[in-house]
């Protein structure tokens, strides 16, 4: 069902608050390292800004576990925005409390103001009613902007919207959304699926779930070496969930799912050049790090007749040079597919880390924002983030 949208909200003088998701990658000096999805909540605070309304972001950043972390301050955050906005950006001391009604009240009508960090709120995480209407109490209108935390039932995502007629969807989450649901609705075919990374319990539920929409299902990265293990093969010293060997062993015969026929493997990830054997004979010693040179050419082959892909993880470790090539090789296919008109979706953090390295980032559809947000869509489960917004 079709979300209501800021856009349809009678914003002017009045009060929004946006949740957006600032929890962005800090380094040890506190310095933000990348600040995608600040950039990605821009239009939304700027569509705001020009409908004469006041915008009060709330966010999380990291884990400080329901009490206030010097080190997991938004300030470096608000200090972002007010460059990328270009105007003065206001930052509360806290995020709930008299210090910041007082605060609220003290700000210029139709300025931004970003709230220190939900989470120094024991009452955020558990989703605590009070917390929620403290928050809720500070604005007139609500918009949740943030799909990379919409899989948490959250105050500042779930609580908050039952004291609002309208809870709506902001601009990134409408786009988000949009996506992911022609993906795995209305794809075009050839619909391909490209699935890798370190772990296959994030990818399971994303499996199960496409696996009858797509007409191929590549598996690289990690995730591969449990279904090459189910095949009866040695994998050597590479990833393994044994949990999820089950899974692996049903799907052995499923013949939309192509597995790599070489790989690159190496002792360890560290200072190794690592060599190409074919899959089924990695030696004990060794750890698959990178899909070989023949699937490179079999996987490109397939991503490059698709009118539609889908691609979570990596192919390999593909932060050190020597087990890039795959990773990098099915970014430039993925590229090709959308210069072609098809449509190609990227989800997860790693994933858009490397099409950024290799100069792709901008040459895809869509780069989800969300990483366990966008596995539980593309799991077929229904986000509580999603679910509470008023529907058209």
């Amino acid at each position: 069902m079709a979300k209501v949208s800021v856009r349809e909200l009678p914003v002017e003088g009045k009060r929004v608050f946006v949740r957006v998701d600032f929890n962005v990658p800090l380094d040890e000096n506190g310095r933000i390292t990348d600040d995608f999805r600040i950039r990605m909540a821009m239009p939304t605070i700027r569509l705001l800004l020009e409908r004469r309304a006041t915008v009060v972001l709330g966010s999380h950043l990291g884990k400080p576990k329901g009490k206030p972390d010097p080190k997991l301050s938004l300030k470096p955050v608000a200090e972002r925005l007010e460059i990328l906005l270009g105007e003065k950006v206001f930052f509360a001391p806290d995020c709930v409390g008299p210090e910041v009604v007082r605060f609220l009240n003290d700000v210029p009508r139709g300025a931004v103001v970003l709230l220190e960090n939900l989470r120094f709120h024991s009452g955020e995480e558990k989703n605590e009613p009070d917390f929620a209407k403290a928050l809720a109490t500070l604005v007139d209108l609500y918009v949740n902007d943030a799909f990379s935390a919409a899989h948490r039932a959250h105050s500042s995502i779930v609580g908050m919207t039952r004291f609002f007629a309208q809870p709506a969807a902001g601009l990134l989450m409408e786009k988000e959304l949009k996506y992911l649901t022609k993906v795995t609705e209305r794809p075009e075919r050839p619909f391909v699926v490209i699935i890798g990374g370190a772990k296959i319990s994030d990818k399971a539920g994303v499996i199960t779930n496409l696996l009858s929409k797509v007409d191929y299902l590549l598996i690289g990265g990690g995730v591969a070496f449990n279904f090459i293990k189910a095949r009866g093969y040695s994998i050597g010293k590479s990833l393994y969930e044994p949990e999820l060997a089950k899974m692996a062993e049903d799907l052995q015969d499923e013949p939309k799912i192509v597995l790599p026929v070489d790989v690159v493997v190496a002792p360890g990830g560290d200072g190794d050049e690592g060599k190409t054997v074919r899959s089924e004979a990695i030696p004990d010693d060794m750890m698959g790090l990178d899909i070989g040179p023949e699937t490179v050419n079999l996987f490109g082959e397939i991503i490059g007749k698709a009118k539609t892909v889908v691609w979570a993880g990596p192919m390999g470790v593909f932060e050190r040079e020597p087990f890039s090539k795959g990773t990098k090789a099915v970014a430039q296919k993925v590229a090709e597919v959308t210069q072609n008109q098809g449509l190609t979706v990227v989800g997860g953090g790693d994933t858009a880390a490397a099409l950024a390295k290799f100069g792709y980032g901008e040459k895809v559809s869509h780069i989800s924002t969300g990483g366990g947000a966008t596995l539980e869509f593309l799991s077929g489960k229904a986000l509580p983030g999603v679910k509470v917004l008023a529907e058209v």
